[in-house]
């Protein structure tokens, strides 16, 4: 709990109007030579610097089919190697396109898969 002095400048600061208020911050400011737009204006840019940091390099990336090109049947046993689907599923997916063939996955298999699916024909995306 605050001391019976401090306690007598809250009640005393309470007490003023906003006139006054102002006028004793005009007056804090000369005497010890501070600004209170610099405090204020050094918080409101403490969250515009966290926004400026670098974003995170991505880690996870994934396989999206767009279509299955000229040699759909290729395109589907390779989704179906992939994916460890029925044919069905795998024909299902390919039918469905665009869409994820694999998700979250690191960049080296997204890279390994995508260079597989272009070899067979298909029009294929990392994001």
């Amino acid at each position: 709990m605050a001391s019976e002095k401090i306690q007598q400048f809250i009640d005393d600061i309470k007490a003023l109007s906003i006139l006054e208020l102002n006028d004793l911050v005009k007056a804090i400011e000369e005497e010890f030579g501070v600004s209170a737009t610099i405090a204020v204006g050094a918080v409101a840019a403490a969250p515009a610097e966290a926004e400026a940091a670098a974003p995170a390099e991505q880690t996870e990336f994934d396989v999206v089919l767009k279509s299955a090109g000229q040699n759909k049947m290729a395109v589907i046993k390779l989704v179906k190697e992939i994916t460890g689907a029925s044919l069905m599923e795998a024909k299902k997916m390919v039918d469905e396109a665009p869409k994820a063939i694999k998700e979250k996955i690191s960049k080296d298999d997204a890279d390994a898969i995508e260079a597989k699916l272009k070899e067979a024909g298909a029009e294929v995306e990392v994001k």
